[in-house]
C-alpha cells in the first residue's frame, strides 16, 4: 500500500512515516496543498491522509480537490490532533471516508477504514 501524508508539521510527518513504514506501507509526504496535488497526480497513492488544518490552508478544501481530480474518488482520511467531534459536521459533509485522530494512527486503522469504505 502507498500512502500520501499531507501535514504541515514536519515532526508529525516524520513520526507517521516511521510508524507506517515499519508496518510495510510505502509513505510519501507533502506539507501543503500544492505539494499534495502534485504528489497525488504523480504517484496515485492507495490512500491519502490529510490534516484538517494545513497552516493557512484547509484540509477540507484539499479533500474536495482530490475528489474532483479523480473518479472514483480516492480514499482520503482526515487527521487531526483535535477531537473528531470538533469537526463532525464538516467531516460528514466532506468526501473523506472518515477521520482518524493522530494519536490513533496505525496501519491497521488505515486498512480498516479503506476496507470499510470499499464495502469489503
Amino acid at each position: 500500500m502507498r500512502c500520501l501524508i499531507v501535514d504541515d508539521s514536519a515532526d508529525f510527518r516524520s513520526a507517521a512515516t516511521d510508524v507506517l513504514e515499519r508496518a510495510g506501507i510505502d509513505v510519501v509526504v507533502a506539507c501543503n496543498v500544492e505539494e499534495a496535488l502534485t504528489s497525488y497526480a504523480d504517484l496515485s497513492p492507495d490512500v491519502t491522509l490529510v490534516d484538517v488544518e494545513l497552516g493557512g490552508e484547509s484540509g477540507f478544501d484539499l479533500v474536495e480537490r482530490l475528489s474532483d481530480a479523480d473518479r472514483p474518488a480516492p480514499p482520503v482520511i482526515l487527521i487531526s490532533t483535535h477531537a473528531e467531534q470538533d469537526y463532525a459536521e464538516m467531516i460528514a459533509a466532506s468526501s473523506a471516508i472518515g477521520f482518524l485522530a493522530k494519536f490513533a494512527l496505525s496501519a491497521a486503522a488505515i486498512t480498516r477504514m479503506v476496507t470499510a469504505s470499499r464495502g469489503t
